[in-house]
């Protein structure tokens, strides 16, 4: 599609900005769109800083415009015929002296025009709070051929209405024929045969045409269907997919149902108007009459494209989670509550009045593996749609209060599982079943979730998780419940994009590229490119770390965890690099200015830990890379991270306390950069009302008897090295002490 048929089809507001900009004379808007392809082919960028091939454009400019001049003689559209001659004079007195000056300006109403256009997406993607592009071109298309559709069926209905005055003019005489028979002479019956011969041979080749037309309309409704189930409700399962562990992408339905239901109310018209060529075949009919012939494969095909087009817009549009876990989707515990919801994409008042009750079950063909578990479905497990339900009136069902639980095993007891797969790679359906009546179709429409993790403790909760990212990140299969009895390999390419995924779905700050590096350098070692290497699900989520008792993914949720529970606002703001490999850490401040920090996630703490590493450059020259031992989940209950950098201190010679934490990473400030994290200071103001001292929680660090060398942190032999050790206490005020 050319920019200036994109640009015709926006809304009122964005062409507008169109009117406004076509306004100078100098480039009319007329030529802009009788030339429109000529002028999007012509290089006008280089026409600019070349005078020969500008004169070329100058002069096949007036061409075209002299040709489309003559056309409009031809055809006598005078009023456009005046126009063209006014614009080909205004071009030749503008631009006749300076065809550059032509080249300047068409290239700066294209790149305008893109402004438009571009800035049409991003108002849409700002609505929507979607990050990546929108298809703008295929979703037009989309459009255009809802548009054709429904303006062919419309025009197909008054042609039939044509053919019906026809046939009844035919019939009218056919019957005064009939009537006057026995009173007309021979000649006179041969004449009046001849007319309603004539008549009726009219009629047959009406007839012909008003089927063929039905059946371009039934053919493109085919297309228009494909297009629908294939390609747009296909992308749409899978952006759910990539939403459901954290994609920020886009996944409203309300689009594709009012595609759905335009496409089913013009198959709906037809499907009546193919009823009414029946009932004009029954009134009139002839050897070889192609309404009996055709028509009933028509009708059949139709029903067939409705069928498949409802069967298809029955879709789960809220996937199965319990209610704490609502940014773990899929993953499901016994006998605790979980919801869900479907949703039918056509959208008929008729429909929406009938009564159609949706029944929930689970694993109705699952795997037939010994131990594999067997669930029953309790709480409110059929309801009746409706559509006070959905905020844009779909026609859903939400279930909001089901819970599974684990049906007793004859063998081996409750909860028998002898399957090669551990309780979190089993995968189980849950499905929906209806009926639709409406007009002559009686439909059982059925839908599934995705593949869903069921889980009888808190503690698998993780484990589960790993496995709806893993199978939403690498399957398009929707129902393969056998996934895990050999997974595939991820590339880190995918894993990267997904891993980063988790940290901004839960919290405003997504991974950057550093931060990955350091993840696939821990996972891969040091490597070039990562870009290709593959990581197998054994060790992303059941194999420990080296050196630890922990899997990489445990480790990153603990992290994870971490930020959300005690620093999400330090981490949004990017006051933490997090992870950063201790080489990279001491490449990054060896040069910065003495008390220099930054904050890093411990690499060795299972529920995660952080920790910040500063700079000293001591007199003799020396540079003294510092860290402190990781700050876990106790510490942070007790003080918070802002408080520990605000108050930190180090004991020096004598005993005398230091702050050695001044700039956080490159160079701010520390208050600049924490002081709005910082705790309430004007409860010192209510000191003098206390008979007590004041107490502080406050950390200090004894430095050690030795150092290590750096040489060992370079070459990676240290992991999460304590060089000073760190201790939380009740601190009498230390600097100053008041009393009442």
């Amino acid at each position: 599609m050319s920019q200036w048929e994109k640009l015709k089809q926006l809304d009122t507001k964005s062409l507008e900005q169109l009117h406004n900009l076509y306004q100078d004379e100098n480039f009319p808007m007329d030529v802009r769109e009788y030339l429109a392809h000529w002028i999007e082919t012509q290089d006008w960028e280089k026409a600019i800083t070349n005078y020969s091939l500008a004169t070329i454009h100058y002069q096949n400019l007036l061409d075209l415009i002299n040709n489309q001049y003559s056309r409009f003689m031809q055809e006598k559209l005078f009023i456009c015929q005046h126009k063209f001659k006014r614009y080909r004079q205004n071009m030749q007195a503008t631009y006749g002296d300076d065809p550059v000056l032509l080249a300047k300006n068409v290239a700066s109403y294209l790149m305008q025009e893109k402004m438009i256009l571009s800035n049409v997406v991003e108002d849409h993607q700002a609505v929507m709070g979607q990050p990546q592009p929108v298809d703008f071109e295929r979703h037009q298309n989309v459009v255009q051929k809802l548009n054709a559709l429904k303006n062919g069926v419309q025009a197909g209905e008054q042609e039939l209405k044509f053919l019906e005055e026809q046939q009844d003019e035919f019939d009218f005489k056919f019957k005064t024929y009939k009537f006057q028979e026995s009173n007309n002479s021979e000649k006179q019956k041969e004449e009046e045969l001849q007319v309603l011969q004539k008549m009726l041979n009219i009629l047959d080749c009406n007839r012909k045409k008003v089927l063929q037309k039905f059946a371009e309309f039934i053919n493109e409704a085919e297309v228009l269907l494909n297009t629908l189930v294939k390609e747009e409700l296909a992308d749409w399962k899978r952006r759910q997919q990539s939403a459901c562990i954290g994609a920020p992408v886009k996944v409203c339905l309300d689009q594709l149902e009012n595609w759905f239901t335009a496409c089913a109310v013009c198959l709906f018209q037809v499907k009546r108007l193919l009823i009414k060529l029946e009932e004009l075949g029954d009134k009139v009919t002839y050897d070889k009459d192609p309404f009996k012939i055709q028509r009933p494969t028509l009708e059949k095909l139709v029903k067939t494209l409705l069928t498949n087009l409802i069967k298809s817009a029955f879709v789960v549009e809220n996937q199965p989670c319990m209610a704490p876990q609502s940014k773990m989707p899929l993953v499901l515990k016994t006998s605790s509550q979980f919801s869900v919801k479907p949703r039918l994409l056509v959208k008929l008042p008729e429909v929406a009045n009938h009564l159609m009750k949706v029944k929930a079950c689970i694993d109705k063909s699952s795997p037939n593996g010994k131990g594999y578990r067997k669930f029953n479905i309790l709480g409110t497990n059929e309801k009746a749609m409706n559509m006070t339900e959905s905020k844009f009136g779909g026609l859903c069902v939400d279930f909001r209060h089901l819970q599974l639980k684990e049906q007793k095993s004859l063998i081996g007891g409750k909860g028998s599982n002898e399957t090669s797969l551990v309780v979190t790679e089993e995968l189980h359906l849950i499905s929906f079943e209806t009926e639709l009546v409406y007009q002559d179709l009686i439909l059982k429409l059925e839908t599934s979730t995705l593949p869903v993790v069921v889980i009888s403790n808190a503690s698998q909760l993780l484990s589960g998780w790993a496995s709806v990212v893993w199978y939403n990140m690498l399957c398009s299969d929707l129902q393969n419940m056998t996934f895990f009895s050999n997974p595939p390999t991820a590339l880190w390419s995918q894993l990267s994009e997904t891993l980063s995924w988790q940290f901004s779905s839960n919290t405003k700050r997504h991974l950057d590229t550093e931060q990955l590096d350091m993840l696939s350098e821990k996972l891969f070692g040091p490597q070039e490119n990562y870009a290709d290497c593959y990581i197998s699900w054994a060790k992303f989520s059941k194999e420990n770390l080296p050196r630890q008792n922990f899997s990489f993914w445990l480790w990153l949720q603990g992290i994870l965890d971490l930020i959300k529970k005690y620093f999400e606002n330090i981490w949004n703001d990017g006051h933490i690099i997090g992870f950063v490999s201790k080489k990279r850490e001491r490449k990054l401040l060896n040069d910065k200015q003495s008390g220099t920090f930054l904050l890093r996630f411990s690499e060795s703490s299972k529920d995660g830990g952080i920790t910040f590493t500063w700079v000293e450059h001591l007199p003799n020259g020396d540079c003294k890379i510092r860290s402190v031992e990781p700050y876990t989940k106790g510490h942070l209950t007790n003080i918070p991270l802002s408080e520990i950098v605000r108050f930190y201190k180090v004991m020096a010679e004598e005993n005398v306390p230091e702050h050695p934490l001044l700039y956080l990473y490159p160079n701010i400030p520390k208050d600049e950069a924490f002081g709005k994290y910082y705790l309430d200071s004007d409860a010192d103001v209510q000191l003098k009302h206390n008979k007590y001292l004041r107490t502080r929680l406050i950390v200090v660090s004894e430095r050690p008897p030795t150092e290590i060398p750096p040489a060992m942190i370079d070459e990676g032999l240290v992991e999460d090295l304590p060089l000073l050790s760190a201790t939380c206490f009740d601190f009498l005020g230390f600097s100053q002490l008041s009393t009442t």
